[in-house]
Parts: C-alpha cells; structure tokens; sequence
C-alpha cells in the first residue's frame, strides 16, 4: 500500500517536474514526514501522577511549525495517562473545529477544546467578528481567544521584527475597542479571554477592562515567560482585578543545551516562586509541543514532580494542574 508521502510525491511528479517542484517543495514533504512520525508515537501508560490533569496550552499538528505532536494521537495518549482535558492552540489557525471531529473518534475519556489566536491571519486588528464565529462553532468547543502571540505589536518590538504588529491598546494605553468587544463576546461565552503576547503593562490594562467588561475567566498568559515576565506586584495587581495567572512550564526546559538555545532558562526554583503566589488563583500548563522540546505529557510529569520537590503542597499542585484549569475549561465549577 503506498503511504501518504509516496501518493503526494507520485502525484506531484505526474504533473511534471516543474509543477512537482512548485507545487510540493520539501519543506511540505518535510512536514508531512514530521506529521507521520508524531503520529506513530509509543503509547503511554496510565500514571497515577497525571490523573485527573487540564493542560490547555499545547501546540500540535496540523499547525505551520513544526511539532513533535498531532492533536489526535496527543489526544489519545493524554486520554491512556489519565488526564481529564487538553485544549490545543495554534498560533495560526483554529482548533475548535478540529476538536469537533477529534471527540468523534474519543467519545468518553477525555475533553478536547480548541482555541483562536487573534494573529495576522485574521487580518491586521483584532477580529472580533472572527472570535464570535468561534464561539458559535458547532460543538462550542472553542474555549478561549486569545489576544495577538506571535504577530502582537510588544512582541515584534521585543523580537526586532519590523514592521507593525496587532496592537491591544492605543499610544495612550487605553484598551482598543476591537478587544473589548472581544472581551463581550467571551463574557458571554463563558470562555476565557487570554492576553497572549501583550506586555505586563497592557495585561494589566486589559484586566482592568475585562473587569469593568464582567469577563469572568480573564487569564494573563506567559507571566514567568522570556520578555512577558510580570513582577510579583503586577501578578498580585492582575489577581485581585479577577485575573487567574497562566504559568509555562517551557522556560524551565529551554536554554544553553537544547534545541531552543536563544532563552534563558528558568529554574525550577524560580518557576515554583512564581506559582506558590497565589495558586488559589494561578493554573500550570506546559506550552509544549514544538519539534525540539520533549513531549507534553513528559514535560508536565516533570513539572509535577518538580513542584512537589520544590515544597508546594498537593492541595497547590492539584489546583494548578487540575481544579483550576478545569474551571477555566467550563467543566465544573471550583470545589
């Protein structure tokens, strides 16, 4: 039987060389080669440590990076390690809708969401009438929106990219009315508004305005991350305006040595002192899945394990892995 790659290439050449050449160039079949290989993943055993678990912050395939994961196949050995839910997020493209057909073929076990990301793909600004689009999808599995990550104007600014970038806020810092009436359409929703790649200044003025908009699950993403790092009194600001704090675990796997050499990493000291804030109103999640990084779930089992060894109670661990992260999710309410 010809495998997936062969049938493209064959395909491709019957065409003739110049169409095979313009039409499937190698970083295509690169990919799919990629694709393959995450999908043919070892499954994993059921661990007691990750039973229960809510990771929403995992990238996978199909996406335009490179992975070290699809999403059906993370779904499937999420589901055999015992965790209760995932929600995957392009920075690109939406996963809500493949979340649909995922859960078709794993009825029970496990909750898969999606996400969208308020990138240049949706044009030049924030698209609201995209995120309202979102939240309508059949299933409403689309369980939060996030504000510009990659194209957003901060971080073209940090990254030296040129050019302009999505902006959240105007020259004064005032809240943009595109994102507020983001922030409407997750009031309503029930779904969580994330800041994405904004600055701690703007997190903060965003969560001032998601409080005065009535967003209940408001989340600052990345406040332990690379140039989004908030100070302990910008993370206390953000909480007692009704802000929960995401937490990535990827800036304690990065750094001198690994495949993403060009960050400095955390320590895993550094990274409990950030959690151990407030984990009444903080949740953990990986941030994992690119090509050079180890798998989430090994991610995450390190994570856990680390936590634990760095003194934080099981009662903290289990509300920034499970509790918490599972509310944001909409699956039940806190305990």
């Amino acid at each position: 039987m010809i495998n997936r790659r062969d049938f493209i290439f064959k395909t491709a050449m019957s065409g003739g060389a110049l169409l095979a050449a313009s039409a499937v160039p190698g970083s295509v079949l690169g990919a799919v080669s990629q694709q393959e290989e995450a999908g043919s993943a070892p499954a994993t055993e059921r661990d007691p440590l990750l039973a229960g678990v809510c990771d929403i912050h995992i990238h996978a395939y199909p996406d335009t990076s490179r992975r070290s994961i699809d999403e059906y196949h993370f779904s499937i050995n999420a589901q055999r390690a015992g965790y209760e839910a995932v929600m995957f997020k392009s920075n690109d493209f939406s996963c809500h809708d493949r979340a649909y057909l995922i859960r078709q073929a794993l009825p029970t076990g496990i909750e898969v969401f999606g996400s969208l990301c308020m990138n240049r793909v949706h044009g030049d600004r924030v698209n609201a009438r995209a995120a309202q689009k979102a939240v309508e999808t059949s299933g409403g599995l689309c369980r939060c929106i996030w504000m510009p990550t990659l194209d957003a104007a901060y971080h073209y600014k940090c990254a030296g990219i040129a050019g302009d970038g999505i902006p959240v806020v105007d020259d004064r810092g005032t809240v943009l009315p595109e994102v507020v009436k983001v922030m409407e359409v997750c009031a309503s929703a029930g779904i969580i508004f994330a800041t994405g790649h904004a600055s701690p200044q703007e997190s903060l003025a965003m969560a001032r305005k998601a409080r005065e908009v009535g967003v209940e699950r408001f989340v600052v993403t990345h406040a332990n991350s690379h140039f989004w790092t908030m100070t302990r009194d910008q993370i206390r600001e953000c909480i007692d305006l009704g802000a929960y704090i995401e937490y990535c675990f990827l800036p304690c796997l990065w750094g001198e040595g690994t495949g993403m050499p060009q960050y400095k990493r955390q320590t895993m000291r550094e990274f409990a002192d950030f959690a151990s804030i407030d984990p009444s109103r903080s949740f953990v999640s990986t941030d994992l899945g690119q090509a050079v990084m180890p798998h989430p779930i090994e991610g995450m089992r390190r994570c856990i394990e680390g936590l634990s060894e760095m003194g934080l109670s099981q009662g903290a661990v289990d509300a920034l892995v499970r509790t918490n992260p599972r509310w944001l999710l909409g699956l039940n309410n806190k305990e």
